[in-house]
Formats: C-alpha cells, structure tokens, sequence
C-alpha cells in the first residue's frame, strides 16, 4: 500500500515538471518538492521493507518471549505445586502419626485402666484388711475386709487415721508413729471390737510406704503408711485353748494323787464330826459339831469336783437330743430362776441330735445357765439368759447370754482355770470342769463380752470325734 502510494506521488511529480513551463524558476520548487517526497518516500519504503524482512525475526522473537514467559509461569506453577503437595504431604504424615499417637494413647489409657482394675480387684479379692494412709494421714485405700473388722462405713476415704481409728487407739498410735518416724510394726496384735459387740483381735503390720511428690516438678517423695490386718481371734483362741487345755492336763494329773489323799483325811473328819454329833454334848457343843459337818461335807464336794475335774470318767457316748437337754436343764433349775426372777427365753432352729455323753453335757450346760443366772446384779431391771442354738455344717453351736455386768476383759483368759473365781463362796472348779467336759466331746468353749452382759459359745463337733478316744466307751 506504501508503495502504490510512492509509485501515485512519482507520477503526480512527474505530471507536474511536464505540465509546468520550461523556465527554471517555474521548474525549480517543483523538482525540489518531488526530490523531497520521493526521499521521504524513499525512506518509508526501507523502512516498511526492513520492518517486513524483520517480521519473522520479530515473530520468533515473540514466540521465544511467550515461551520463556510460559515456561516462567510453568516454573512458578511447578514450584506452587510442589510446595503444596509437600505441605500436603506433611499434613498427611502428621494426621497419621496423631492417629498412632491416638491409638497409643487409647492403649495405654487401656492397659492402665485395666491394671488399676486388676488391682483394684486383688486389693478387694484380700482375705485381710488392706488399709492406705497419704502423707497427711489422710485414708487412701479401704477394701472390703478392713471395713469389716475395724466396722467403717463407706464414706471413710478421704477421712484422717485419728477419725477413722478413734475406736482402735493402739492401731491409731501404730500408723501415726509409722507416718512420723517410718517405724515399721511386723505381726503386731491389736484388739477390735466388731458391730456385733464380740472382741477380735488382729494381727497388724504397719509399714512406711514412698508416694510420688505432689506436684509434677517436684523431687521430694512423700511418705505414707500401709496397714494390713488379719483376724487372728479364731488362732488365738485354738492356741489358748491347747495351752489351757495341756496346762489342765498336766495340772489335773499332778493334783489327782493330792486331792485324793485330801479326800482320804476329810472323810476321817467327816467321820469323828459325825461322832461328835452323836455324842450327848450342850447346845453349842451340837451346833459346832453341826457347822464342823456342813464344811466338812462342802470340803468333800469340792474335792470330788476337783477329782471328776481332774481324772475324768470315760465318755458314753450316745444320741442327744440336744433342744430337749436343754429344755430339761431348764426345768431342772426352775427354782433357782424363778428365786432370782429371771427370764430363760430358748431360741431353737430345727432339729439338732449329736453323740454326747448326756450325763456329762447336761452337767456343763447346768453349770453355764446357772452362773448365767447369777451373774445378774439384783438391782438389774432387766434379767434375762438367752440360750441359742445352731448349726453348720461341721458344728452345732450353743451360745448361753445373760444381761448382766459381762466380763472384765484381765480376766477373761483365767475364768478356765481351776481355782480361779470371782463369786463369793465359789470354789473356782466349775467352769473349769465344763470346759475340760466340752474338750473330752472335741469342741470348744470360749467367753467373750457383748454389747451388754457376758456370752459362753459351746461348739460341738456334729460327728463327733472326741479329744481322748481311747477314754470312748460305747
């Protein structure tokens, strides 16, 4: 199009010299004019002709520019993926280790929770109290059989060892001393009265236990006190009765051959009183012959008491109707409650038969209503002996109650022996004879104090095996 125009303007210039006249002043602008515009023509055309021969070059040049911008933002494209997929990368990796971490933790939230139930279960699974104090006093653990034998209820966590022992005082004095001192206490015997009123005693060890500091940065341990408990009364009681029960018998052996020869001289006294009764003798002659007699016939008594005690008769053996024995002691002493006005209530379960020796077990069961009965202060308001009779599997059990003073807990462990009696006029042979006749069947015979009055518990083997078989006579 540059060039058609170029090519219009020569000719129009050309038209223009040939129209003009042939004077040099008409001709000369004219011919300056058209050099002018052919040159500037002239240069139009180079510079649409090298701008047309440089098209490709510029054509490569901006297909080099958009490529290197392409590539440019290809890169900047590249790297914003890579940065992402690494970030995404990383994420994925976190989300699956929190959820090891997860499941880790879950584990061994697990495995303490199971362990603390494990041993929460062997705690509660112990035979013997199991009792826990923190550094404060402050009870920690309390299973099932220490709140049995110290009777707690079960709001005692959290409470202090002087609250939770006020009862139990040398137990207190032990876990308290542990806690300031860490003195350790091995196979200590303590005495704890159950909620029945009946007296236990224990067997304690208390120990200083280490618990973690309070606070997570701290290094000083604290220092607790750990106390285990067993009831040993049932122990104790078969080891005082085998040491009572060797103790009569080495007693009773040792005394038979002196009580016999005391009964030899009392009957030669019983003899010349009775002599000297007959006797033609002044009023007080007589009376002192007759006061003379009456001690000497007591002496007599006693002394066949101690020999009975001492060489018992061989037992026979036969089938009794325990309920009806005790129905007949109770007839049988009547009298005596009635002088003394006192209330005899029987409770029976059932059918109740043993092999006895009837004669033998009806002596002892008189001996124990008795001073049942007479252990009953008169100013009492309240006078009544229970008699209560049971069975287990292996034992029929007697359990003779009286509402009166109960026992002083010194003397407790002497009322068995011979001798040794705290009624006025009383010769001390009778309850030892009753248990001595209870261990010949193979029972027991123990004293304990209840909530009011004193209980005598008689335990009869149901197949009885008695102590001394070859004194069994059939």
């Amino acid at each position: 199009m540059l060039a058609g125009l170029f090519f219009l303007a020569a000719l129009f210039a050309i038209f223009l010299y040939a129209v003009t006249p042939e004077t040099p002043a008409a001709r000369g602008p004219i011919l300056l004019a058209s050099f002018i515009a052919i040159l500037l023509g002239s240069l139009l055309c180079i510079l649409f002709l090298l701008r047309w021969l440089l098209r490709p070059y510029r054509k490569l040049l901006g297909e080099a520019e958009r490529a290197s911008a392409a590539n440019e933002l290809l890169k900047s494209r590249d790297e914003a993926e890579f940065v992402l997929e690494t970030f995404q990368s990383v994420v994925s990796q976190l989300q699956e280790q929190r959820k090891e971490l997860e499941q880790l933790s879950a584990e061994a939230r697990e495995r303490a929770t199971s362990a603390e139930k494990f041993s929460e279960r062997i705690v509660a699974s112990l035979p013997s109290g199991l009792l826990a104090f923190d550094a404060d006093g402050l009870s920690m653990v309390i299973n099932t059989p220490s709140r049995t034998l110290l009777s707690v209820d079960g709001r005692a966590l959290g409470e202090s060892y002087e609250k939770l022992l006020a009862d139990h005082g040398e137990l207190a004095e032990m876990v308290g001393d542990c806690l300031k001192r860490g003195t350790l206490y091995r196979r200590s015997e303590v005495e704890a009265r159950a909620s029945d009123g009946k007296l236990r005693r224990l067997g304690a060890t208390v120990a200083p236990i280490e618990l973690p500091p309070r606070s997570a940065g701290g290094s000083l341990a604290q220092r607790g006190a750990l106390c285990l408990l067993t009831d040993i009364t049932e122990v104790t009681e078969l080891r005082e009765q085998v040491a009572l029960k060797n103790n009569l018998e080495s007693l009773g052996e040792m005394s038979a051959g002196l009580a016999h020869e005391f009964k030899n001289a009392i009957a030669t006294l019983q003899g010349y009183a009775q002599l000297l009764q007959s006797l033609e003798l002044n009023d007080k002659a007589q009376v002192a012959a007759g006061s003379l007699l009456n001690e000497v016939r007591n002496l007599a008594t006693m002394v066949t008491a101690f020999l009975n005690f001492a060489r018992p008769q061989p037992l026979q053996l036969e089938e009794v109707d325990l309920h009806e024995l005790i129905a007949d002691c109770k007839l049988e002493l009547q009298p005596l409650f009635e002088e003394l006005k006192t209330e005899v209530v029987l409770e029976e379960t059932g059918s109740l038969r043993l092999r006895a020796d009837e004669r033998m077990l009806r002596s002892a069961l008189l001996n124990l209503m008795r001073n049942a009965c007479e252990a009953i202060p008169p100013e009492k308001a309240e006078r009544l002996v229970v008699v209560r009779t049971s069975r287990d599997s292996q034992f029929a059990t007697i359990e003779i109650r009286d509402t009166g003073t109960g026992i002083p807990t010194a003397q407790l462990q002497k009322i068995f022996i011979p001798f040794f009696t705290t009624k006025p006029g009383g010769h001390g042979v009778g309850l030892a004879l009753t248990h001595r006749v209870i261990t010949e069947h193979g029972g027991t015979l123990t004293a304990a104090n209840a909530p009011e009055g004193a209980v005598f518990t008689i335990k009869i083997p149901l197949e009885n095996t008695p102590a001394t078989g070859d004194r069994l006579t059939d």
